[in-house]
């Protein structure tokens, strides 16, 4: 028998999203790696259609359930397939394109990915300050990932600075 602590066994992140071992500029992991797993599931969802069509329908081990497991999980695997976008822009690129798209310099800036719509298309969300000390505008750029098209731009005087001057 196998005397294993419980303290010993630890989760870990991939090798790829653990930034402590990492050094030099961090680069996002694309979407696109989500077609991995959508391929496996299709090749699931085949398998199991497969063995419906060639078994005994009056056998115990396999039922009608493989039917609808397979079509339930072919649906998913396309769902899957089809918001794995790739990713063209990156950090870098998202805070240039937010840059040019408020009317200000931009001082301090950071972005972070997020995800909309039902087919999850990623967005960076660019949120940033004017270069003026304190700033005097601030400004929340959503930054399409695949396209870089500004999906939205909100910008106003920044009520941190309003506050500080009365």
């Amino acid at each position: 028998m196998n005397d294993v602590n419980s303290n010993e066994i630890r989760d870990q992140l991939p090798s790829d999203l653990d930034v402590s071992a990492f050094v030099g500029p961090y680069q996002f992991p694309d979407n696109s790696r989500r077609r991995i797993p959508g391929y496996l599931y299709l090749g699931i969802a085949a398998l199991s259609l497969l063995l419906w069509l060639v078994s005994d329908q009056s056998s115990g081990l396999v039922n009608d359930g493989f039917l609808v497991f397979a079509i339930a999980l072919a649906a998913f695997a396309v769902f899957v397939l089809t918001s794995s976008w790739k990713m063209t822009i990156n950090e870098r690129d998202a805070l240039v394109h937010a840059s040019r798209a408020v009317e200000f310099a931009v001082g301090h800036a950071s972005a972070q990915q997020v995800w909309r719509g039902v087919r999850s298309r990623p967005t960076w969300r660019v949120f940033c300050y004017s270069a003026q000390e304190p700033p005097t505008h601030r400004g929340l750029v959503l930054v399409d990932a695949v396209n870089g098209e500004i999906v939205e731009c909100l910008v106003e005087i920044n009520p941190d600075n309003a506050a500080t001057s009365k």
